[in-house]
């Protein structure tokens, strides 16, 4: 592998609260997951948001999840899967009018949080996202975990499926995300990740929270925006894959 994608979620700030540094971001990563208003982001972050990802050459991703802001959509809800199908249709549509007066346009859709974990192994919102996209503009990729029911569904339905990678999540032997409950579920350490990651990318392989290499082949990987030392993280793990020769590049 020459190339490979950074993704970052993005554009998750609200009102007065702010939350990261999007544009710092953007000097980093190569595709941005722009947060679509139920989970985090309003209006104007939306097209601030956008505005910056032009200016630094980043594609950008619509982010929908739960109706959820109390909780940042981290919060699995029992919706139903045809309401489903209208959130997130309602979510890409409001993300692709504000990305188009920015001057850009909605590339790929990425599922935030309890959502995207869901859709792991979820039957039911799996399909009402696959439905969603499909329904909007079936071009669009879907980026999610591999060997999920969301893959599976979004290939059977004619639609890109887009495998990713996290950068600063542990894993489960499993391949799944450790639960953020769990010590260590989150990495913190930049020079740790970075080297984790241009393992991932050249061999292939991730060590998992229980000290169990298993295997990986992301076409994107995700440095979340949103924690402590994010600029900085992003910033060593590009740096880290340009020195294996690695170049950085949007999968779309």
């Amino acid at each position: 592998m020459t190339t490979i994608d950074l993704n970052s979620d993005v554009g998750e700030s609200f009102g007065r609260w702010e939350l990261g540094d999007d544009a710092a971001m953007f000097q980093s990563v190569s595709s941005a997951n722009v947060a679509c208003g139920f989970h985090a982001g309003d209006p104007s972050v939306l097209r601030t948001t956008c505005a910056s990802a032009v200016a630094g050459g980043v594609q950008v991703g619509a982010h929908p999840g739960y109706r959820d802001l109390a909780n940042f959509g981290r919060r699995f809800l029992d919706v139903d899967p045809v309401q489903l199908t209208d959130e997130i249709v309602y979510q890409i549509g409001a993300l692709q009018a504000i990305a188009k007066t920015a001057g850009t346009s909605v590339k790929y859709v990425k599922p935030h949080g309890a959502l995207g974990n869901a859709i792991v192994h979820h039957a039911g919102h799996a399909q009402a996202v696959v439905d969603a996209v499909k329904s909007v503009d079936a071009t669009l990729p879907i980026l999610a975990m591999p060997n999920s029911e969301i893959l599976s569904r979004a290939e059977a339905a004619g639609l890109r499926g887009v495998p990713e990678s996290f950068a600063d999540r542990a894993y489960t032997s499993d391949g799944r995300l450790a639960s953020r409950s769990l010590p260590g579920a989150v990495l913190h350490d930049a020079d740790h990740v970075a080297q984790r990651v241009v393992r991932m990318v050249t061999e292939g392989k991730i060590t998992t929270i229980d000290g169990v290499d298993i295997d990986v082949a992301p076409e994107s990987i995700c440095v979340h925006g949103d924690t402590a030392g994010a600029v900085t993280m992003a910033f060593r793990v590009r740096a880290a894959l340009e020195s294996a020769g690695i170049s950085i590049k949007s999968f779309v």
